[in-house]
């Protein structure tokens, strides 16, 4: 039987989301995978809302409203794969008493604000140009493990080349002996 991974997406969901398909394809062909729409699961009232209002309503009511439904939706440990905000509500849940086995979090920069550390095993990627990453203080103070991308913005994750060799990696790290 398959190990259970979630992807949730990045502020603007899953449709029409060329490079979400990617991480999907790859990944479905070893893990059951349900992918969630983070604006779904935050229940952002347009979908044509400009990326500083999303940003906005995700601070103010989102991001909880997406971690309350999500941890209703899920009950069974699962992996979870999560792109920027989608990371942070991952995070969030697992705080809230989501099973999470292994969380990878990329371009979550929120997470630069957390106090708390979930119990989950917890693998973060940020491009060295984000400027919105969490300083090496707040690393360390986590002890959580990291990558830092070289030469990479906040959206590497859209980047075919850095979706397969994080697919890649998951896989190798869940593979059954």
């Amino acid at each position: 039987m398959k190990q259970r991974l979630i992807i949730l997406s990045d502020l603007w969901g899953t449709i029409n989301i060329p490079w979400f398909s990617i991480y999907v394809d790859k990944l479905s062909e070893d893990f059951e995978v349900i992918s969630y729409n983070s604006c779904e699961l935050a229940e952002i009232p347009e979908k044509n809302l400009l990326e500083e209002e999303r940003h906005r309503f995700f601070a103010e009511k989102g991001i909880d409203k997406a971690v309350t439904n999500l941890v209703t939706l899920e009950k069974e440990q699962l992996i979870v794969l999560a792109f920027s905000i989608g990371g942070t509500i991952a995070w969030k849940a697992c705080l809230k008493g989501l099973n999470i086995e292994n969380l990878y979090a990329v371009s979550a920069t929120r997470l630069r604000y957390e106090t708390a550390k979930p119990k989950a095993e917890t693998i973060l990627y940020f491009g060295e140009k984000d400027n919105y990453k969490p300083n090496k203080d707040w690393f360390d103070k986590m002890e959580v493990d990291y990558h830092i991308t070289p030469k990479k913005v906040h959206e590497m994750y859209k980047e075919e080349e850095f979706a397969k060799r994080l697919c890649l990696q998951i896989k190798s790290n869940h593979e059954s002996i």
